[in-house]
């Protein structure tokens, strides 16, 4: 990683600016011997670039989202697909404001997402080995198009993302935290539509690559994932395909739309008017989410903390 290192540093003294803020979400499913060295890596790198957002690094890979002046993202995708593992990263891009990151935080974890499992999956230079077969955007709507109302949409995240957006008529488990998944799969809930196609969703992809191998481990006959997640099926159709509503995202910007048409699907908790604002609760060790529309968020009521503590913002999920 020393060559890696070296060329971010010196990409650094590049006084060149765009003036565009840019953010993007990525992963990558490769062998990570020494998850140190790779920390301290890709601190230094983005420390150059004066990028910030979250990192986490396991044994399984990486998965990353940075923000920044978009010629100092540049230099950092360039610099990151040097290493050899991360040549064939998917970089998704979205607008930035520039402020979409407190700080930079980059962790070792023993899991890219928090399943409770670090042995469920196993990775090689390919990505994770038993996953669910990919689909790019046109092919999950081809695939619609020709079996109908057989497709089962899976949503693979939090059930409150779904709150505020999700794939029609998508199936969306209870679950608070991913770590909730495998119990929540293994309860036997879904064992009608083990013979089904099944389409698995998320943000960016992650999850679904750990979610659709939990499920083919568990008989899951005909197991699918989104290439590049909602994030990429968006960014393809807009809101002019299968998914409706705004897309929650792990950064201060919290929501996405994918055209100036965005339908609001979100209640307000308080009085169910249409709102997709997510509000923190006003205990700052809370974090709890409350939806709620711009005329009960003015009240302090709406936001004191009444809550048990078990859904709360993941700070550290990437997508």
């Amino acid at each position: 990683m020393t060559t890696q290192l070296s060329h971010s540093r010196g990409s650094s003294r590049s006084k060149v600016k765009t003036g565009i803020n840019k953010v993007i979400l990525y992963y990558a499913f490769t062998p990570i011997a020494d998850t140190a060295a790779m920390r301290l890596w890709q601190k230094q790198l983005c420390e150059s670039l004066n990028l910030k957002g979250r990192i986490i690094i396991s044994k399984h890979g990486i998965n990353g989202t940075v923000g920044g002046d978009m010629a100092d993202v540049k230099k950092y995708v360039k610099a990151t697909r040097d290493y050899p593992g991360f040549k064939k990263i998917a970089f998704k891009w979205s607008d930035g404001t520039g402020n979409d990151f407190p700080r930079l935080q980059i962790r070792v974890r023993s899991e890219l997402v928090a399943f409770g499992s670090p042995n469920e999956i196993e990775v090689d230079e390919n990505g994770v080995i038993g996953g669910g077969v990919h689909l790019r955007p046109d092919q999950v709507n081809e695939l619609v198009k020709e079996r109908g109302d057989e497709v089962v949409f899976f949503d693979g995240r939090n059930a409150y993302e779904a709150k505020i957006g999700k794939f029609k008529d998508a199936l969306v488990p209870d679950v608070q935290t991913s770590h909730d998944f495998i119990a929540e799969i293994e309860s036997g809930k879904y064992d009608d539509i083990k013979d089904k196609p099944i389409v698995t969703y998320c943000t960016g992809g992650i999850r679904c690559e750990i979610l659709s191998a939990v499920m083919v481990k568990r008989g899951f006959k005909e197991v699918y994932q989104i290439d590049g997640g909602i994030v990429k099926y968006g960014n393809k159709f807009g809101d002019d395909g299968l998914w409706e509503g705004s897309l929650y995202i792990f950064d201060d910007r919290m929501i996405q739309d994918f055209s100036d048409n965005t339908k609001v699907i979100g209640e307000c908790e308080k009085c169910s008017a249409p709102t997709k604002q997510f509000r923190n609760c006003r205990t700052a060790t809370c974090h709890e989410l409350i939806l709620l529309c711009d005329t009960c968020a003015e009240l302090p009521s709406n936001l004191s903390c009444t809550h048990d503590g078990t859904r709360k913002r993941n700070k550290e999920l990437v997508g």
